[in-house]
């Protein structure tokens, strides 16, 4: 079935203020209202990959509880990279940005990303989780891509559709739109479900 056809009758809120999010839910071309909040990221220490996206994007989801009409979805979502045992969120400052994509070169880190939707009857969680290997950035590379992108903004301080994805990463296993945010092929099938 056509996701626009059986959405025909709700309201799709994105909570979220990411423009890559954004772009890829409006290439699902289905109609939707962008409605975000300022949001605190933090979570309990305890939690381990998929459990911290699904606990934040679940925590982005209670800040629109009780304002949700019978006919509205609300979408949420958290994206982190996984490396070496340890969550990688949005960079710092410039310096810390660097650092971890240093980090990052010539190795395979996973990233992370849980939507939540949510309606006043139901609530379903899902996850994807994407393997990334880089090959060896040189400083110089780093440097030139912090300086022009600035990507303080992304997971991993890097995103797979800028420069620095074309020219370093060897190879993707699992979903594409997931390292930019927004894993389509679940957001599609679960939308359904609504």
């Amino acid at each position: 079935m056509l996701l626009k056809k059986h959405l025909e009758s709700k309201k799709l809120i994105l909570g979220s203020s990411s423009i890559r999010r954004k772009e890829l839910l409006k290439s699902l071309e289905i109609p939707f209202v962008i409605k975000s909040k300022n949001f605190d990221e933090t979570y309990p220490n305890k939690l381990k990959k998929e459990e911290i996206t699904d606990f934040i994007s679940r925590k982005k989801a209670k800040l629109y509880l009780g304002k949700l009409k019978s006919n509205e979805i609300l979408l949420t979502a958290d994206t982190i990279v996984w490396f070496k045992k340890n969550a990688i969120g949005k960079p710092k400052s410039i310096k810390n940005c660097k650092e971890i994509l240093l980090n990052l070169s010539n190795s395979t880190h996973e990233v992370v990303t849980s939507i939540c939707l949510t309606s006043i009857k139901k609530q379903i969680i899902v996850n994807a989780c994407t393997k990334v290997s880089f090959r060896k950035l040189h400083k110089n590379e780093i440097n030139n891509y912090v300086k022009k992108f600035k990507p303080l903004d992304k997971a991993g301080g890097y995103g797979v559709q800028d420069w620095i994805g074309k020219v370093a990463v060897k190879k993707i296993d699992g979903s594409y739109f997931n390292v930019m945010g927004l894993p389509l092929h679940l957001l599609y099938e679960n939308l359904l479900k609504f």
